[in-house]
């Protein structure tokens, strides 16, 4: 019994059709099962993340020239401004890269830098409202008025990385995107915690009943 086989290049060019065939089909399969919502997401969540960054970079650079205003007016609060120092030489010090929101961890150490400088702040704030001289200081209000509105810049930049974020989780979670997720590595990305927000939308503590301290000599 004779047996014809294929030619060689029919062959080659029916696999070469069913391999297209076969990318097509998963190509399909992937974009239907979230594979383009998890890469527009995790997109989403670094172009958030850089704009935090940004905000809270602002803010650093803003404090070295109010520490120093503070210090012509009230140079002998030195606990609060070394306070203020030390966190931001801190908040700092951390390598921020785009691994570190992907990474619980450093992500916290991240989170309690930067709590802990802005609760500096608020303390630096609420000690400049017992020296008029400062708070009538033309580069003093400037300031302050530049940080406030990076505050401002920070809690949208924040929110908008919180909602990301919660989004992007969610189709990690859910199924059948959840399996394409574990295919590629796409994990559940760490978020700002509701007592960090509560902290970080506190006013500061401002107490009007302590006397004004003395001023010192030629101010």
């Amino acid at each position: 019994m004779r047996i014809d086989w294929p030619h060689p290049k029919r062959l080659g060019g029916r696999m070469r059709r069913i391999g297209i065939l076969m990318m097509l089909a998963a190509t399909l399969l992937l974009s239907g099962c979230g594979y383009n919502t998890l890469q527009s997401g995790d997109e989403q969540v670094k172009a958030n993340w850089s704009e935090v960054v940004n905000q809270y970079q602002r803010r650093a650079d803003l404090i070295p020239n109010l520490v120093n205003t503070v210090k012509g007016y009230a140079s002998h609060e030195k606990e609060v401004l070394t306070q203020v120092a030390e966190a931001r030489s801190k908040a700092s010090s951390i390598q921020i890269t785009p691994e570190l929101v992907n990474d619980p961890a450093a992500f916290a150490r991240f989170q309690e830098a930067q709590g802990q400088l802005s609760g500096a702040l608020s303390r630096l704030l609420a000690v400049s409202e017992n020296y008029p001289q400062l708070k009538a200081d033309a580069g003093f209000r400037d300031l302050q008025a530049q940080l406030e509105g990076t505050e401002n810049r920070i809690a949208v930049a924040r929110n908008r990385y919180i909602k990301s974020v919660q989004d992007y989780n969610v189709v990690v979670r859910s199924f059948p995107t959840n399996l394409v997720a574990m295919m590629f590595g796409h994990k559940v990305k760490p978020n700002f915690t509701v007592e960090n927000e509560k902290a970080i939308s506190a006013p500061p503590a401002v107490n009007f009943d302590s006397p004004p301290k003395p001023q010192p000599a030629g101010k």
